[in-house]
């Protein structure tokens, strides 16, 4: 499994992990039952600490996206339509947030940002 860490980033790198193997599943580049390498694998090849990827994991275990089998590692969940579903309007909804914030710091009213938004919807 390829993962990318940024050291730079603000962002943390067990959140760097949870994202991009939340997208790898999203998109269907890890399918169902596909085994994730271990907590001290994926450690040693990404150089970071093994309680950074166990927190990784267990975030993707809460969200529903992995399943741990003690003694056996952990493996991609079935793949819940509803929860793709629903990060997938999470993910839409931070964009229109991020367009409105951007359209209100260069001094657009939030009719103007409105007009604009259907504009757009009706192409």
């Amino acid at each position: 499994m390829k993962l990318i860490i940024n050291n730079s980033s603000m962002q943390p790198i067990y959140e760097q992990i949870v994202v991009q193997v939340r997208n790898k599943i999203m998109q269907g580049e890890l399918e169902e039952d596909t085994a994730l390498p271990s907590v001290r694998t994926l450690a040693k090849d990404l150089r970071v600490s093994a309680l950074t990827v166990k927190k990784a994991y267990d975030a993707l275990e809460q969200e529903g996206f992995i399943v741990t089998v003690h003694g056996k590692g952990s493996f991609v969940a079935c793949a819940n339509q509803e929860l793709m579903l629903e990060e997938k309007k999470k993910e839409v909804e931070a964009d229109l947030e991020k367009a409105i914030r951007k359209g209100r710091s260069c001094g657009m009213s939030s009719e103007e940002i409105a007009e604009l938004f259907q504009i757009i919807l009706e192409d």
